[in-house]
């Protein structure tokens, strides 16, 4: 191994390459991506940087801290993708440098080392640094605040060193912070975990009062003061519609956001590819020969991965990232079968057909869409309900076939892992294995974001950067999008008339408006006889209303 100081320089400057360039190449997406985004852009534009707007409205969803570091990546390098991004790219290479630094602390470098390859060799895990998104600041929060959990209750078993309180000010700052990014949920997977976790231990004391005190006051100080900020400026209806809505979140079922109950089952399981088969294993067969503070800190993990997976396929509403804090045990867990198979030299058991069966799934897709999409017309008989994904197919996405080749490298990666497994040389066959895929992810990133992006929104993007500097209202009819605000970088509104769509469609405008809607919803916004039809592109229909 490395000395300490050179592998966490050799981190840092490998994390930097996987997930800093191109990170402006590529339209943001609808909606979250947008939406925060947005909220930012407008901090900047209004100088009010204590209450998050949306279209200069009080935006009620999420506390600030996230949207704060956006905003001032945006006053450093401008309004757009790269700043909005990049918060989560330097959350990739702090990530990896924690994950490293607490898997040494528990279990030696080796297993530091080996979790954060773990973790920068997942797809999902990996792709969420290059995102816009609130959830890869947030779960660091969360588990750093577990982390400090653990310790203040390792530091209180005898003998005691004392370091306990410190621990207990480390969990108030880091869950406060979580509770700043995100909201309540940043207390409530921790919460349920330690309960759990207190049941286990058969009821023990876990910590002492002081300790439990000092966390509390802590907490309470890191939200409180943007809290009581706001209460004096704005009263309290932020924070009651904030606690309603998180309320909401938990218990219905957003439109389009529903599945099925083992809905982050899958997700984890095929989304967290590769550590996924080797966190089964681990959750199966458990490795034997730990110590006190690794059978702690395991069963740390263990809980944490089940709380979350539990409590998020029992709440309503399914997306992909609700499901995103799990990806600290997992990985953990993967880790812990990676050193056992690298100290033991043992051959890769039945972990590799799991991960042969998952990624030769992923590889047979990504060699075979680039000629599908040269072929597009092939899918539209499938897409015979849904007029709107017909006229998406027909964006002007140009395919070479060389797309292929993110494909055909995941394709080769798993060859590798066979053959090196095969003939014994495990060690080079993990390395081949997480280092191919974190390669895949960029590469297919490369070859197929901004094609994706064709497909689905290019044509509305395009439309809202047209307006741009022009003196103009842009609304979009029948379907939710944050895009036209963002991308026609609205001004502040002065009319507060502006909001009222009533009046936009048929009132005494004092400019353009300008209407968007989905081909699915044409008929009904064609039948407002203000509105005229000023074009159409890839299911997106454009109305004009002139003064």
């Amino acid at each position: 191994m490395p000395s300490k100081g050179r592998l966490r320089l050799l981190i840092i400057a490998i994390a930097s390459l996987l997930f800093i360039p191109g990170l402006g190449a590529v339209h943001l997406f609808d909606w979250d991506e947008i939406n925060f985004a947005e909220i930012a852009r407008e901090m900047l534009v209004t100088g009010n940087w204590i209450q998050p707007r949306i279209d200069y409205l009080p935006f009620h969803e999420k506390p600030p801290l996230f949207i704060w570091m956006q905003a001032l990546c945006m006053s450093l390098f401008g309004v757009g993708e790269f700043a909005a991004r990049l918060p989560n790219a330097i959350a990739g290479i702090i990530t990896l440098l924690v994950l490293h630094r607490i898997g040494s602390r528990v279990r030696g470098p080796l297993f530091g080392a080996l979790w954060a390859l773990a973790y920068a060799g997942s797809i999902l895990p990996h792709l969420y640094f290059r995102s816009g998104i609130i959830d890869p600041w947030f779960n660091l929060f969360i588990f750093l605040g577990v982390d400090a959990v653990i310790s203040c209750i390792r530091e209180e078993l005898p003998p005691a060193t004392g370091h306990a309180r410190r621990y207990a000010l480390l969990a108030g700052l880091y869950l406060g912070l979580a509770v700043m990014t995100k909201g309540p949920v940043g207390l409530l997977i921790p919460g349920v975990a330690a309960v759990v976790f207190w049941i286990h231990s058969h009821f023990k004391r876990l910590a002492g009062w002081k300790s439990m005190g000092i966390a509390a006051g802590v907490f309470l100080i890191t939200i409180g003061a943007w809290a009581a900020i706001d209460l004096i400026q704005h009263g309290p209806e932020f924070m009651v519609g904030f606690f309603w809505r998180q309320v909401a979140m938990l218990t219905t079922e957003d439109a389009g956001h529903g599945g099925f109950p083992g809905y982050h089952f899958v997700v984890l399981l095929v989304g967290c590819f590769p550590a996924s088969a080797f966190t089964l294993r681990e959750l199966i067969r458990p490795t034997l020969g730990q110590g006190a503070t690794q059978d702690m800190h395991r069963s740390w993990m263990v809980i944490l991965f089940w709380v979350v997976l539990i409590l998020f396929s029992l709440v309503r509403t399914k997306i992909v990232h609700y499901s995103s804090m799990c990806y600290f045990p997992l990985t953990y867990l993967a880790a812990i079968q990676l050193e056992h198979a690298w100290r033991t030299r043992e051959a890769i058991g039945w972990p590799r057909y799991v991960v042969g069966a998952i990624g030769g799934l992923i590889a047979v897709v990504f060699i075979a869409v680039p000629f599908i999409g040269k072929r597009i017309s092939i899918l539209e008989p499938l897409l015979a309900k849904d007029p709107f994904g017909q006229a998406n197919l027909h964006a002007d996405v140009q395919w070479t076939g060389l797309e292929s080749l993110a494909g055909i490298l995941l394709g080769g990666v798993l060859l590798c892992l066979l053959a090196l497994n095969r003939r014994g040389r495990v060690r080079q066959a993990l390395l081949v294995l997480f280092g191919g895929t974190a390669i895949f992810i960029t590469t297919a990133l490369y070859f197929f974001i901004d094609r994706i992006e064709g497909y689905s929104q290019r044509a509305a993007i395009e439309f809202y950067e047209a307006r741009q500097g022009e003196r103009c209202y842009v609304i979009t009819k029948e379907f939710k999008s944050y895009a036209h605000l963002f991308y026609t970088r609205k001004p502040p509104v002065s009319d507060p008339r502006a909001h009222d769509e009533e009046w936009l469609l048929h009132g005494a405008i004092d400019r353009p408006v300008y209407v968007v809607c989905k081909i699915t919803a044409v008929e009904e916004v064609s039948a407002i006889p203000t509105l005229r039809e000023i074009g159409r592109k890839n299911g997106f229909v454009f109305f004009q209303r002139l003064p």
